[in-house]
């Protein structure tokens, strides 16, 4: 394999700039063969810089450690990245991802890959921190900057294994705030299914033999009983749905897992998912717009009583006081967690890394059960007790009977 390093001048430059202004450049063969240039500026200086850059090349390829810089722009890389990669992707991250990494290139406007360190990676982080969160009058959450970088640190792994970068730059993620997570609780579920879905009137276009609160019923009662996810429930196709066999099947291209997954299925949510099967095609026909249906599930949980607390440093909206989708979700972890096994609970979950399943637990119930049975020295165990009265001070009425 040629290694050879050398400097040299071109000679059309040399002859319309004269030799003391053309440029200087270093050329040589990478360890693959392949031969690069680079120039390092004119006159004595530039010459000086080139034999610099010689000895250095020299002795990168001599010990076998040699990366050549890579042209590749980061316009160039997201279009491979789309076509290759981003296309196998399920169809709902797909919008995530590429809003991700337009944060990035809006923030950054990256130029070459070679260019991305990370020093460019912490100023994108202290440029997002100032971004314009959901809520009115917010900043973007921790864990937003985190699922973007997550997805930028994705993106460039992919660029070191395609040979683009040298080095996949250290991303340092953003410390996100603990904080107690919200869940449906057996009270307030009682609430939304008594008094809230009978006051609900999407969807309109009902089967004739089932009503708008009859879907709402068996809409939260799969999610709280199950841990489906939103997306995943109203998904569901009536042919994977089997209720001789009590299960369901969500399929690959509507979950987060990219698998088919067999899910069963309590008789209490076969009782009410049998009010609702009807000659279409979904189980859980909306007929509106997406959004509608958060409006509608926000509009049945107000007109029942339901107003939740919330400390978010920002201008509250209706949303805020409500409980989310995925909040029966939370609720099904939190109900299962004493009672199951970790690796039960995750296989319900359907999570992929074990790590996931225990951010959704929640730990209240077991901190509860250590303090009280926290042992206690036995100093405060004798002020905890009734004190007795000295000997020189009882009466004949406290004396023993004989």
């Amino acid at each position: 394999m040629n290694k050879r390093v050398w400097i040299f001048q071109f000679k059309k430059e040399v002859e319309q700039k004269g030799a003391d202004k053309a440029s200087w450049y270093v050329g040589w063969y990478d360890l693959a063969g392949r031969r690069h240039s680079e120039s390092c500026g004119p006159g004595a200086r530039g010459k000086n810089q080139a034999e610099k850059r010689l000895r250095r090349l020299q002795g990168e390829l001599d010990l076998g450690v040699h990366q050549p810089q890579c042209k590749k722009t980061w316009e160039g890389f997201r279009a491979e990245y789309a076509a290759k990669i981003l296309s196998l992707k399920a169809v709902g991250s797909v919008p995530i991802i590429k809003a991700s990494l337009d944060h990035f290139e809006r923030i950054i406007k990256p130029g070459r890959l070679e260019m991305l360190t990370t020093q460019v990676i912490d100023d994108f982080i202290a440029q997002r921190r100032k971004g314009r969160g959901k809520k009115p009058e917010s900043l973007v959450s921790p864990a937003t900057i985190n699922k973007d970088l997550r997805h930028i640190k994705a993106a460039l792994r992919k660029a070191h294994e395609w040979g683009y970068i040298s080095t996949v730059p250290r991303i340092h993620m953003v410390r996100e705030p603990v904080k107690l997570p919200r869940y449906v609780t057996p009270e307030h579920f009682a609430v939304i299914y008594g008094k809230g879905c009978a006051l609900a009137e999407k969807p309109a276009k009902c089967d004739p033999h089932y009503t708008a609160p009859d879907w709402w019923r068996a809409l939260i009662v799969t999610a709280y009983m199950t841990g489906l996810r939103i997306n995943e429930i109203l998904s569901v196709q009536k042919q994977d749905l089997d209720l001789e066999k009590g299960q369901l099947i969500t399929r690959w291209d509507d979950n987060k897992g990219q698998r088919d997954e067999i899910v069963p299925l309590h008789p209490v949510v076969m009782e009410h998912l049998r009010k609702i099967i009807g000659d279409r095609k979904l189980v859980f026909s909306w007929g509106h717009d997406e959004r509608e249906l958060w409006q509608e599930f926000g509009r049945i949980q107000r007109e029942a009583g339901i107003h939740l607390p919330c400390s978010g440093k920002h201008r509250h909206t209706d949303a805020c006081f409500v409980y989310g989708f995925h909040d029966f979700r939370r609720a099904f972890a939190t109900a299962n967690a004493a009672r199951l096994k970790p690796a039960v609970l995750q296989k319900l979950m359907r999570h992929q890394s074990f790590q996931t399943t225990l951010g959704y637990i929640n730990l209240t119930s077991h901190l509860d059960e250590a303090v009280k049975s926290m042992p206690v020295p036995d100093v405060l165990k004798e002020k905890s007790l009734p004190p007795e009265l000295p000997e020189e001070k009882k009466t004949e009425g406290d004396q023993p009977a004989v």
